[in-house]
């Protein structure tokens, strides 16, 4: 059975090993396999992802561990992409893991313990299963639904923890006591030993993964979307710095579509969709400046009579951005095609558009 170095410390990056057994590549894994001594790689299990890195051998030849799993006897796997050599047993290793994957990791699987609790101490809604994907985790609530309302105040009370700063501890007891200690899930009994996760006065879990030391270190939990499954609520988050990343992307995507309506960001959700409004962005040809739906395009009319229309007066007939306007004087060379639906009017022929007057 391997040595896991961190069920005692999370901050482990750098360790030395031994090799104890090496897997050669099978018809159902292409990639040989390293049993190590000890190891702080963690394997995915319970929701948790996987870590990568390197083991470097005392030739300083590094190998590449791109998969980490658990053996059914308490092994762990660790799988190598493409080595040119393989080391033999008994072999001296230096592993080193992905620091940044590993924080990240950490501030998912802590941020899920502090948002399952917060479920469960106001609405009494137990999270059944956890996943972490590489761009967001969910958990599944067994219930059949949950409010916007109790959406936004569950992850109010998450993000209070966090502000708070808690202790995060760890520590080992039996499965005797544990059932005493009134955990938020009792595991299966598998184990007579059960290492629990402890967020100082809020949260009490038996766990295996790898967790921040206080809560401040999760950053800001962030509540995506809901969906039902068969199971109940499906509940999406992110958190620490995918929670900015993500905030950041959705910025960038409202603050486009707020300039394509012309209107502030919080005003978009008012306006008509796609459907409704007869726009078919993807119908028109686009030019050096980015395509048509952005900001800034104008309309012109082919007929001489004038008509009040889009943004600066003109009514329906060729579209053209700003930028294209003003270094053409004026003239549009990147028409769109007839027929084309421009905000529920038809495009009514592919003339140049003229100089507005």
């Amino acid at each position: 059975m391997t040595r896991r170095l961190y069920y005692d410390s999370s901050e482990i990056h750098e360790f030395d090993s031994v090799v104890e057994e090496v897997a050669p590549p099978s018809a159902e894994q292409s990639r040989p396999a390293v049993i190590l001594r000890e190891t702080a790689f963690y394997p995915t299990s319970g929701g948790q992802v996987h870590d990568t890195g390197w083991l470097t051998l005392e030739g300083a030849e590094r190998l590449r561990v791109a998969e980490v799993a658990d053996a059914e006897d308490g092994r762990i796997l660790h799988y190598l992409e493409a080595p040119a050599k393989l080391p033999v047993a008994g072999a001296r290793v230096r592993g080193s893991i992905d620091p940044e994957r590993r924080r990240d990791h950490m501030q998912q699987h802590s941020g899920q313990h502090v948002l399952s609790a917060a479920f469960v101490e106001l609405y009494h809604m137990p999270t059944v299963s956890f996943h972490m994907g590489e761009d967001y985790c969910s958990i599944d609530l067994a219930t059949p639904s949950v409010s916007s309302e109790q959406i936004a105040g569950a992850e109010k009370r998450a993000n209070e923890v966090v502000f708070e700063n808690r202790p995060v501890r760890i520590r080992y007891v039996s499965r005797a006591e544990a059932e005493k200690l009134g955990l938020r899930k009792l595991p299966p009994a598998e184990h007579d030993e059960l290492r629990l996760v402890e967020v100082d006065e809020f949260d009490l879990s038996a766990c295996g993964g790898t967790h921040v030391d206080t809560t401040g270190q999760i950053g800001s939990i962030l509540l995506r979307k809901t969906e039902k499954v068969r199971q109940g609520t499906r509940v999406e988050f992110v958190c620490g710095d995918r929670a900015v990343r993500m905030a950041r992307r959705d910025y960038s995507a409202l603050s486009e579509a707020a300039a394509l309506f012309s209107a502030k960001l919080w005003d978009v959700p008012e306006h008509r969709g796609p459907t409704e409004s007869g726009f078919r962005a993807d119908s028109c040809r686009r030019c050096r400046y980015g395509g048509v739906a952005q900001a800034g395009f104008v309309v012109r009319r082919r007929a001489r009579r004038w008509k009040p229309g889009l943004r600066a007066g003109w009514s329906p007939g060729e579209l053209q951005c700003r930028a294209a306007f003003a270094e053409g004087g004026g003239y549009n060379r990147k028409l769109i095609p007839y027929g084309t639906q421009v905000f529920g009017k038809k495009v009514i022929g592919w003339r140049m558009a003229s100089r507005p007057r």
